[in-house]
């Protein structure tokens, strides 16, 4: 499943996140086992998160030359959108494979995780394997924190097995 943050007024894709289940192919175990030594969560209430992505040429002037120094609107709103996803349907946690910048900003924003197995450098990138529980207190704190709505979810009936926010 993909989910989209597209802008409401040109419907411009702004970013991007994948959700896939942990008891089928994903990237922490089949890409990156050495992250978690003992073996990669695998049941049908974990699911993982990857290839979160937010498209540069829909910032501001501004934004751009900050992008990586802020989080910004589409990154809290995509991970709002993870959690009301999961939530609807039955999935307790999310895993994720993501480097030092993106766990400041988890921090940032206070989207707490724990992280599982070992922090490995990968070339040059501290990479970790994190868990991060799907609650109701989860996507309240990311809701303050972007000052959004409290469902930022829009179906798609055009894509089927994809989710617009």
């Amino acid at each position: 499943m993909t989910l989209f943050s597209l802008d409401e007024a040109t419907e411009a894709l702004q970013g991007a996140v994948r959700l896939l289940p942990t008891t089928g192919p994903n990237m922490l175990r089949d890409v990156f086992p050495v992250l978690v030594p003992g073996g990669a969560p695998e049941s049908p209430l974990i699911w993982e998160s990857s290839r979160f992505a937010i498209n540069p040429g829909v910032l501001r002037a501004g934004e751009r030359a900050q992008a990586n120094h802020m989080v910004n609107r589409i990154t809290i709103e995509l991970l709002c959108g993870i959690v009301e996803v999961c939530q609807q349907a039955g999935i307790e946690h999310v895993v994720s494979v993501f480097d030092a910048r993106m766990a400041r900003i988890f921090r940032s924003v206070n989207c707490p995780f724990g992280i599982i197995g070992t922090p490995t450098r990968i070339g040059k990138t501290m990479t970790y394997a994190g868990l991060f529980d799907m609650t109701d207190d989860m996507r309240e704190r990311l809701g303050t924190v972007g000052n959004l709505p409290p469902n930022v979810l829009a179906p798609s009936a055009e894509r089927p097995g994809q989710t617009a926010l």
